[in-house]
């Protein structure tokens, strides 16, 4: 391995390293310092985790990480005491705000609305962000959009759907040339079943998703395809396109990601295997193409790629997403919120599957959004939206 310290890499802070997307990262990191051939080097300055002391100390120590930040207080004896540590649910912020320098490059992978804070300090102090936290765009992408434009830093998916329309896009040169994006969805494990086979799911059923590894509740949201329709808000914020614009299909195979279709009816579309370290390395080392870890399509063991459109009836997740966009404002915010919280709940065994759903429409139908033109506003949605829900798990009525 190389020197990580060496003055032609450039300095990565990874929030969320020791889930699916931060031990990627990491991984991509360690391919690219091997590597023969000149391109992209990383130095990790700075890493920050949610509850895996252990493994949080493990990445500090491999990638020689003096700045760490952990969540989680009863984690932290885990954290050799020569390191600067930060903890507590600040953590991530902290160590933003300490360590990162302007033109760093800020990997966004916590899990949920949390991360926001941290991502807004990164683009203030002039950090590109690659970002696989949904919820930091589905909640706050007005704030976050504008703080981009405004500090001239760059936003970069790592989702291997909106990676993929980023490719696509390089087809074209404008917005306006785009009539529609379409993303494509697994239709997790519950693709086949019938609606009240899925309303009653287990736990254990909705955390058996058939093509990728992810973490618990980014399954759940696969199960119930909110992830679908989180990611659609996400691409009206990246890729500025409306909600008339944007669709998505069920494709089982994982191995399309994307397509987009222009104006001239030409659809371009972005195939690889179902490996998140592709869309990570193509969001790390953007504009640059290097060999990756990840392995290459077998086109000639392919031998279908097949296409359904989404049952709206058993699969609600989406449709809500897309009238959240529509609606503006704080919608997205308190879908984000309602839908955390419920999974939360169904993860505890508190609430049914079909009920994450249910829960997050009535959200939307009881909380009105407002202009979200500050993270105080958007923070505020979310926290009304969270109690809204918790309100209704403890005290369940019909058709909520």
């Amino acid at each position: 391995m190389n020197d990580h310290s060496c003055s032609s890499a450039r300095r990565l802070i990874v929030l969320g390293s020791t889930g699916s997307i931060g031990v990627g990262v990491l991984d991509v990191v360690a391919h690219l310092d091997g590597a023969e051939e000149p391109g992209p080097r990383f130095q990790v300055v700075g890493l920050a985790a949610g509850t895996r002391g252990v493994e949080l100390e493990r990445q500090a120590a491999r990638f020689n990480v003096d700045a760490v930040a952990l969540a989680d207080p009863g984690a932290a004896g885990a954290i050799n005491s020569d390191r600067r540590l930060h903890v507590g649910p600040n953590a991530a912020l902290e160590i933003v705000q300490e360590t990162a320098r302007p033109g760093d490059l800020v990997i966004a992978a916590m899990v949920g609305a949390a991360g926001i804070p941290a991502v807004l300090a990164a683009i203030e102090i002039g950090c590109d962000i690659a970002l696989a936290n949904k919820e930091t765009l589905v909640a706050a992408g007005s704030v976050v959009t504008t703080a981009a434009a405004r500090r001239g830093v760059s936003i970069l998916p790592i989702d291997s759907e909106h990676a993929a329309v980023h490719q696509c896009l390089r087809s074209g040169r404008t917005p306006s040339e785009i009539s529609k994006i379409v993303l494509t969805a697994s239709g997790g494990p519950f693709r086949t079943w019938p609606i009240e086979r899925i309303r009653n799911a287990t736990v254990t059923e909705a955390l058996a998703h058939p093509t990728w590894t992810m973490g618990r509740k980014v399954t759940i949201d696969s199960a119930s395809m909110m992830n679908k329709g989180l990611e659609l808000i996400e691409a009206h914020w990246l890729f500025e396109v409306d909600a008339d614009r944007l669709d998505a299909i069920v494709h089982p195979q994982s191995i399309v990601h994307s397509f987009v279709e222009f104006t001239d009816g030409s659809s371009i579309g972005q195939l690889s295997p179902p490996d998140m370290r592709m869309p990570i390395q193509y969001a790390m080392c953007h504009p640059t193409r290097v060999a990756g870890c990840a392995p290459h399509l077998d086109f000639a063991s392919l031998r279908e790629l097949a296409f359904e459109p989404i049952d709206h009836d058993r699969f609600p997740a989406v449709g809500l997403a897309l009238a959240a966009i529509r609606a503006g404002g704080t919608s997205g915010a308190i879908l984000n919120a309602a839908n955390e919280t419920a999974v939360e709940a169904f993860l505890n065994d508190e609430i049914p599957f079909g009920r994450i759903s249910s829960l997050v429409e009535s959200a939307l139908a009881e909380i009105d959004p407002v202009t979200a033109d500050s993270l105080e506003i958007v923070l505020d949605a979310d926290q009304r939206a969270r109690a809204l829900v918790h309100e209704k798990v403890r005290s369940p009525v019909a058709g909520s």
